[in-house]
Order: C-alpha cells, then sequence, then structure tokens
C-alpha cells in the first residue's frame, strides 16, 4: 500500500490521462446524433481519415479511459474510506454523503446540461461497491471479474433473445442504431435549438441511462472495475510500485493481445456491414473485454513515465487528475457551447476528423489551466464544492504562504 498522509502522484498522473482521454470519446455525443456513437456508419462522410480517426479512437480510446476513470474510482473511495478510520471518522457515513452528493451533481449535469453523465451511474456503483472494501485484494479481483462476465453475458443474452423479437421491435432497435435520415433530423434540429427545446430529449436520454444502462450494463462493469481498482491499489499496481518489468509485460499484452481483439472485433464489424444487433451485442464484446488490455497497457505506460526521469514534466496532467470532475464538468460546459443551439450550435457540422481537433484544443485548454489554478489553489471549484456536501462546510481554497 502507499504512503498513508500524502497524494500519490502516479494517482494523479493517471486520473488525468484518463479524464482528458474520455473526451476522445464523449465528443461523438457532443458533435453528433446518438446513434453515431455506437454505429459510425450512420454518416455518409464515414470514409477516408474519417474512418482513420473513428478506427483509432476505438482501438485506443473507447472503453479503455473509462475503463482507467472506473478503476480510479475505486481506488478514491478506498484511500478515502481508509483516511476517515485513520482519524476516527466514520467511514460509511462520509461516503454516503459523499457519494449522495455526486449523485445529485450527476443527475444535474445530466438533466440539465448533457445526457451522456456518468456521475450519477457512479454514485449508484459506489453505493453498493463499498461494503466490500474490506475484502482481501485477491477476493475483490475475482468479485470484479465476476461482475465484468456478468455484464458481458447480460449483453449476449439479451442480443439472442432478439431471435423471438417481433418485426416491429427490431426495427425500432434497429432506427435507434440506424436512424433514417428524418430521425437525424429531427435530433439535428432539437439541439441545435434552446436550451429549453433540448430539454425534453436531453433529460428522456439522462433517465434511460440512469435507469435502464446503468442497472443492465454500468453497474456490472463500472462496479467491477472499482473493485479491481480497490485490488490494484493495494497490490501498488497504479501507485508505480512494481517493477519496470511487471509494467513492460502488460504493455505487451496490451500491444498484441489486447489490440488484436479490438481490431478483430472492428472487422467483424465491418463484415456484418455495421448490422445493430450483431455490432451492439456480439461484435462487442470483442472491445468490451480487449479494452480491459488496453487500459493496462495505458496504466503501465504512465506507471512507468511517473518512475522515469521524465516524471516532473507530467505535473500538468497529474493537476488536471487533481480537479477531474472541474475538468470533466468544464468539458461539457465547453462542448455543449460549441455544439449546441444555445452556443455555436454546431451540433451535426463537424466530422470526426474536426472533431478531434477540438478535442485537442480542449485538452491543451484544460493542461494549461489546470496546471494555473492548481498551482494556487488546493482544491478545483468544483471539488471544493463536493468536499463542502461532504463534510458541511467550505475547506480553505488558497494555498498557504510558506
Amino acid at each position: 500500500m502507499p504512503p498513508a498522509h500524502s497524494r500519490i502522484y502516479s494517482l494523479d498522473v493517471l486520473r488525468g490521462v484518463a479524464t482528458l482521454g474520455i473526451l476522445s470519446m464523449n465528443i461523438q455525443s457532443f458533435a453528433m446524433v446518438e446513434a453515431a456513437y455506437s454505429n459510425p456508419s450512420v454518416h455518409e462522410w464515414f470514409t477516408g481519415s474519417n474512418v482513420l480517426v473513428w478506427t483509432a479512437s476505438r482501438l485506443f480510446a473507447d472503453m479503455k479511459f473509462m475503463t482507467i476513470f472506473s478503476l480510479m474510482f475505486g481506488v478514491s473511495m478506498l484511500l478515502i474510506a481508509e483516511g476517515a478510520e485513520r482519524r476516527g471518522q466514520s467511514a460509511t457515513r462520509l461516503h454516503l454523503r459523499r457519494n449522495l452528493a455526486l449523485l445529485l451533481i450527476g443527475a444535474a449535469h445530466g438533466h440539465l446540461l448533457w445526457h451522456g453523465d456518468i456521475l450519477a451511474p457512479y454514485a449508484i456503483c459506489a453505493l453498493v461497491v463499498f461494503w466490500f472494501r474490506r475484502w482481501p485484494p485477491r477476493r475483490q479481483f475475482l468479485a470484479g471479474l465476476t461482475l465484468l462476465a456478468v455484464g458481458s453475458l447480460i449483453l449476449l443474452a439479451i442480443g439472442l433473445s432478439t431471435q423471438g423479437w417481433d418485426q416491429a421491435s427490431i426495427e425500432d432497435f434497429e432506427h435507434d442504431l440506424a436512424p433514417t435520415p428524418e430521425m437525424m433530423a429531427e435530433e439535428t434540429d432539437i439541439f441545435r435549438g434552446s436550451w429549453a427545446h433540448q430539454m425534453p430529449r436531453r433529460s428522456a436520454l439522462a433517465f434511460m441511462v440512469e435507469a435502464i444502462y446503468t442497472p443492465l450494463f454500468v453497474l456490472w462493469r463500472s462496479g467491477g472495475l472499482m473493485l479491481i481498482g480497490m485490488a490494484f491499489l493495494r497490490w501498488g499496481i497504479v501507485s508505480a510500485e512494481r517493477s519496470r518489468r511487471f509494467y513492460l509485460a502488460w504493455l505487451g499484452l496490451a500491444l498484441t493481445v489486447g489490440l488484436g481483439l479490438v481490431a478483430w472485433g472492428i472487422r467483424a464489424g465491418w463484415s456484418t456491414n455495421w448490422d445493430p444487433i450483431q455490432f451492439t451485442f456480439f461484435n462487442f464484446q470483442y472491445n468490451y473485454w480487449g479494452s480491459l488490455l488496453v487500459a493496462m497497457g495505458w496504466i503501465s505506460a504512465v506507471m512507468l513515465l511517473t518512475q522515469s526521469a521524465l516524471a516532473p514534466r507530467l505535473g500538468p496532467f497529474a493537476a488536471v487528475g487533481k480537479m477531474a470532475l472541474s475538468n470533466y464538468l468544464g468539458q461539457t460546459v465547453l462542448c455543449t457551447l460549441l455544439f449546441y443551439g444555445h452556443g455555436l450550435g454546431q451540433f451535426e457540422r463537424m466530422d470526426r476528423l474536426e472533431q478531434s481537433g477540438v478535442v485537442l484544443l480542449v485538452w491543451v485548454i484544460q493542461l494549461l489551466v489546470s496546471s494555473w489554478w492548481m498551482s494556487r489553489f488546493q482544491y478545483g471549484p468544483a471539488e471544493r464544492a463536493w468536499r463542502a456536501a461532504t463534510v458541511g462546510s467550505w475547506p480553505p481554497l488558497r494555498r498557504s504562504t510558506p
């Protein structure tokens, strides 16, 4: 286990990398119709450089950074609980207050700003996973893998059940992932409209994430990863305590087996012409499992860098990680102002290559602003509000001068 009373640099850097990386996938939901996230072929311009951008994001980003984010949530959960117990406080009371506050933040984020919120589902997962924090790491790891397997089997079972669906149900599902031009035009009109005009669609999609997507998918996958994150902390994997050989071995597995599985899933998608049922429930399995290994590759790369002479140069990424909540919400604010009708209205006006330029710009902004902010203040703005809601008082913001 890492030192008890200090921030762990590798955790901050890894959290920062994951926070920035998530935008490379979320940009699709900000910029395009909802179906485009799962079905890359909904646009006629899915050719050339746009295929390359999508393929790269599928190989290196899709579910990979969310995997790391889930692992880190479990890490934070364990560190905060153990820190409270060392201070003689109730870890349970602190955890419940912290995650109920996060649930409210997430619900507001999802219903008022962007329907792709993951904070509320994470808070729900945390309310369950917390009770297993005292398990030995090996049991946590095996339980986490079991939950991941359950999530995978649920998707397979739903896919197999489609053989018994009536034609109307199949068509409705296919239209969700392969919408007609009229459906795409309607969604475009909504998100290019005013904030109030967007509200019914945004809130309905957010509710679907909370009420359907969370119990069917997030609870199993993210909950399992949170348990594995606790085990990884205790084993010293995410605190850069393992050997260089250990991380190089995992990096090798990521580049071979992990990327190989994801690439095979991409090939399967092309071979079935992105059939919605095949791609969602069956071809998706390659990325579901391959992403775990690729995420381990990202983790290993970050740990190797924090062990190297380059570690001090990773400070901007650590700053982003220290204010991950502020940056996650900040990404929503910046992107909705760019793409939605209450801002510049660029929804469905940028292809995937142009979207990648937006991602790079936001990364630069957040690296610079986070470094400036954390050099002067102890907390990010959202982190300070979250902490105040958790402990019942506002912590000091400015750093004390020596």
